[in-house]
């Protein structure tokens, strides 16, 4: 890729996909119930562009959101925190995805993004951020958006590998948004080209049938690095015939949603500064229970030298953090 970016800084890592605004019901009410409720900016790849840009890595987030109140919300949002908006693209004519979490409901979520402005995402839309960055991440949920949306995540990952960019890839399976006869074929072959995969085992499970962490590398045959979750129980990576796995610290768990995000923005951190495989799942560990015991998609992450320090701990130590509360405190 080339583009208009030239001029512009350099960066770490560019994250590609839909943002919305979500609405959460106050204390912990439903829906159907609630008088209240508190609007949080939220994306899988705009979460993880928070969190890197939270560690000081140099980060940019394209998009499309539409000419609204809710668009120009996130873009003031993201700003505030260091991501770099400058390229996101303005829609005239389609609006910002809005979703709500409905605690205890059967579902949880309500998703309010038919065409959306990020829908009408295009390559261009996108190309200028990417080439002024080393490395691309995406997820599985901008391709569930439409066969369009898909074709230009395709599109996008295949110009980025051209370029010599690192593309991670987290495969992301939402349920609401696409059937998994429809999801598997298109979420295995974008994994293909991903030089690091992110996949939960329950969703491995749901979408291909498998039963085994070990079973997944198979899946994604031409990824170089395929890390597996698996909840409390921990996470695994798979580096050709090296295996590598690090279990969870105790989480006191609210609210699951964006948990996998902050996962894979603690990893790619590390993996940006040259950490080990080890070190990468601890950080992304780290960032994940932050999510688990907060009420948002995003949180605010404590200094990175009190992370680091909670990484590097010795085996008793790491195996005694227990993280609970709204504000995420730490006990060892």
């Amino acid at each position: 890729m080339s583009g208009d970016g030239a001029e512009l800084a350099r960066l770490d890592i560019a994250t590609v996909g839909e943002s919305m605004v979500v609405l959460v019901p106050s204390r912990g009410e439903s829906l159907e119930r609630t008088a209240e409720t508190a609007l949080f900016p939220a994306g899988a790849e705009s979460n993880v562009a928070s969190y890197l840009s939270q560690l000081g890595h140099a980060v940019g987030w394209g998009s499309r959101v539409g000419n609204d109140p809710f668009g120009r919300r996130l873009l003031r949002s993201f700003s505030e925190i260091g991501i770099d908006v400058s390229q996101v693209v303005i829609d005239d004519y389609r609006p910002t995805g809005v979703y709500f979490k409905d605690p205890g409901g059967e579902p949880s979520v309500y998703y309010y993004r038919s065409g959306s402005a990020a829908s009408a995402l295009g390559v261009g839309d996108v190309a200028p951020l990417v080439a002024r960055s080393a490395r691309l991440h995406i997820t599985g949920i901008t391709a569930a958006l439409g066969k369009g949306a898909a074709l230009t995540l395709f599109n996008i990952v295949r110009e980025a590998r051209a370029a010599g960019k690192r593309i991670s890839f987290d495969v992301n399976y939402r349920a609401p948004l696409w059937p998994t006869a429809e999801a598997a074929p298109v979420l295995a072959e974008l994994g293909g080209l991903a030089d690091t995969v992110f996949v939960g085992l329950d969703e491995a499970q749901h979408v291909w049938g498998i039963e085994r962490a070990d079973e997944i590398p198979a899946i994604f045959a031409r990824s170089a690095e395929v890390v597996v979750k698996d909840g409390g129980d921990g996470a695994t990576t798979f580096i050709g015939d090296d295996v590598f796995r690090e279990p969870a610290p105790t989480v006191e768990v609210l609210e699951p949603v964006g948990a996998g995000d902050a996962f894979a923005a603690g990893y790619l951190s590390a993996s940006i500064r040259g950490a080990s495989p080890a070190e990468r799942l601890r950080w992304g560990h780290l960032l994940a229970a932050r999510v688990l015991v907060a009420p948002s998609d995003s949180v605010v992450l404590p200094p990175a030298g009190v992370l680091a320090a909670q990484a590097e701990a010795d085996p008793a130590a790491w195996a005694a953090l227990s993280f609970a509360g709204s504000e995420g405190s730490c006990t060892v």
